[in-house]
């Protein structure tokens, strides 16, 4: 669990798992592609072939922005290669607002309503 300060009064609470980020967001189908765990939250996407990667990232933005009920706040995409024997040779990151996958616009949107109608 964490909070998110609406106000100085007030504060939200967000169910957030061990990594910082909602326990409802949805996660990259693929068992190489990953949500990592640092500030800026790149979430990875790692293939043979750069046009697959690009579409599981597309495929994952789209959940995650119906998800999150507006845009997913993308920092930047990153295009890295790996030439390592065994290991998938292109690497594609998007750096995500942390908020945003923690589900923060979420749960204002819910404080709100419950202040509206409380």
């Amino acid at each position: 669990m964490s909070e998110l300060a609406s106000d100085k009064s007030e504060t939200i609470a967000l169910n957030l798992d061990e990594a910082g980020v909602s326990v409802d967001l949805p996660r990259p189908a693929h068992r190489g592609d990953q949500v990592q765990g640092v500030p800026y939250r790149p979430v990875e996407f790692r293939d043979d072939d750069l046009p697959t990667a690009l579409e599981r990232a597309a495929s994952w933005l789209r959940s995650t922005q119906e998800w999150l009920g507006e845009p997913v706040d993308v920092i930047a995409i990153h295009l890295d290669y790996d030439d390592g024997e065994g290991s998938p040779y292109y690497d594609v990151k998007l750096l995500c607002n942390e908020e945003d996958l923690a589900g923060a616009p979420i749960a204002m949107r819910q404080h709100a309503a419950k202040s509206v109608s409380g």
